[in-house]
């Protein structure tokens, strides 16, 4: 896809993904600018910089194949495989992405470990050549806008690899911290020896790689909050959405108290979207609820190699034409009471035709996801939602089960008004959260760091029958996606004896 256009040529050039050298994951900027004429850049204009991680993220040839793979398209392809990797979503007739719903995807030869490790490394890559233009720390508010978002982004990229190329949650529901991660690829700023930065390039443990992301969103946390940063755009990271993966990460690493007070601090100012703006297509970055996004436009569409054609069943893509619609789990829409608004944003199991294309007709198929019509429909990365779901679990967890009810029913008033509850469960969150999040790519992550697996082979399934209709329990190898076979090759740190079962 074309790259946003306000990235002038030398900073496309300092924000190129580095594969030069030995190491697969190196980074060197200084090939182009050196250190001084970067820092004179980032001071007259920090947010350019900025701009080439959030077109990286909704890059559509990370791998650089050139050719019709339209089931990588950055960021939002690992959300959507995400939920894929799950009961609560499936595809009603097989297309792109159909080893992925197989849970067939994830050896290392294939694209899609690939895929997710060339995106999020890249994610790293292009946050540390940020944080490198301040190798003593930033000093003022114009660089901690910059290195704060910078680690914000780092540390989700860390969290994302830790939980899709590790289980770091053991068989006992505890985190499994001796566990072999990723590798960590420090900067001259993280004050690491050049010994201890080269060390790092190997499998950290679990528990290291979650000490690494919780420096680095604690620091971000800091650094925007520091900085009273003001984003132009939804596009850009402030504080409120750094304590809103602070919160994740909390919520991943079993750190209760903390993870409820990340999310509670993360929304405020936001309030749950009205009834009404519920069916808004959840594609338009100035609804009040979204926390951060992309902002699509006719420059950055990348069409048919996108997340709404696949994911929208009312856009005239691959779901919307009927080749590949994606549907709620039978099982999952009956849980939804009949008079929650969101039980709409769905099909029941007849269908309905006087929908106006053919993937939005067929039985339990999704509306939640609408369309523009363009291919320009705005990325959802965060919302409100979320948090106050995160924070009722995160008090539910520590059996303040009035409190985490008096927080969810602030969501609920605008979801399901008749829900009167004085005490909530864990799992009554957590099924909140498959309803409201569904399509968002939470469902493999949450299961997981839940220690679940999930059924498909049920009486009444809607699941493709065949490989696709299967149940898999919780700790089952294909959780996990194997390390690529070209970081094994040209990583001298990981051998093939280091590679996941």
């Amino acid at each position: 896809m074309k790259a946003i256009k306000n990235i002038v040529a030398g900073l496309a050039a300092v924000l190129a993904l580095s594969s030069c050298g030995s190491d697969y994951l190196d980074t060197d900027y200084k090939r182009y600018l050196g250190q001084d004429e970067v820092g004179e850049i980032a001071a007259e204009d920090p947010t350019a910089f900025l701009n080439g991680i959030w077109s990286w993220m909704v890059e559509s040839d990370p791998l650089n194949l050139e050719s019709d793979r339209h089931d990588v398209f950055g960021y939002m392809s690992i959300l959507h495989v995400a939920d894929l990797n799950s009961s609560d979503m499936l595809m009603s007739n097989i297309h792109w992405f159909n080893y992925d719903y197989e849970m067939d995807n994830r050896m290392s030869p294939w694209v899609r470990a690939r895929s997710h490790w060339t995106i999020l490394y890249g994610m790293v890559d292009r946050a540390n050549t940020l944080i490198s233009l301040y190798p003593e720390g930033p000093k003022n508010a114009s660089e901690k806008l910059v290195t704060g978002q910078a680690k914000a982004v780092r540390g989700l990229a860390y969290l994302m690899l830790i939980q899709l190329f590790q289980n770091p949650v053991g068989a006992d529901g505890l985190i499994a911290e001796d566990r072999l991660g990723v590798p960590i690829i420090y900067t001259d700023a993280d004050g690491k020896s050049a010994e201890e930065m080269d060390a790092a390039k190997g499998r950290n443990t679990v528990k290291d790689v979650l000490a690494f992301i919780e420096k680095d969103l604690t620091e971000a946390v800091a650094d925007l909050t520091e900085a009273d940063y003001k984003r132009p755009s939804k596009n850009n990271i402030d504080a409120s959405v750094a304590n809103g993966l602070l919160a994740r990460y909390y919520l991943l690493s079993q750190q209760w108290d903390k993870a409820a007070s990340a999310a509670n601090t993360a929304r405020q100012g936001y309030a749950p979207m009205s009834t009404d703006m519920l069916h808004d297509g959840f594609m338009n970055i100035g609804n009040t609820e979204w926390m951060w996004g992309f902002e699509h436009n006719s420059e950055t569409t990348s069409t048919y190699a996108s997340f709404f054609s696949h994911v929208s069943n009312l856009e005239s893509g691959y779901a919307g034409l009927g080749y590949a619609p994606r549907c709620i789990d039978a099982k999952l829409y009956s849980l939804i009471p009949d008079d929650d608004e969101r039980k709409t944003l769905f099909n029941g199991p007849d269908g309905d035709e006087t929908q106006p294309t053919a993937g939005a007709q067929g039985p339990y198929a999704n509306l939640k996801f609408g369309s523009d019509g363009e291919f320009t429909e705005d990325y959802v990365y965060m919302r409100a939602a979320e948090m106050y779901l995160i924070e009722a679990e995160a008090l539910a967890r520590q059996g303040k089960t009035a409190d985490a009810a008096k927080v969810l029913g602030e969501l609920m008033v605008n979801r399901q008004p008749s829900w009167k509850k004085n005490a909530v469960s864990v799992d009554d969150v957590l099924l909140q959260r498959r309803i409201e999040l569904w399509g968002e790519g939470f469902a493999y992550f949450d299961l997981k760091r839940t220690n679940k697996g999930f059924e498909r082979d049920y009486e009444g399934t809607n699941h493709v029958p065949g490989t696709y209709t299967f149940n898999l329990e919780a700790q089952d190898a294909r959780w996990n996606y194997q390390i690529p076979d070209r970081e094994i090759q040209e990583n001298t740190h990981i051998s093939k004896a280091d590679q996941n079962d």
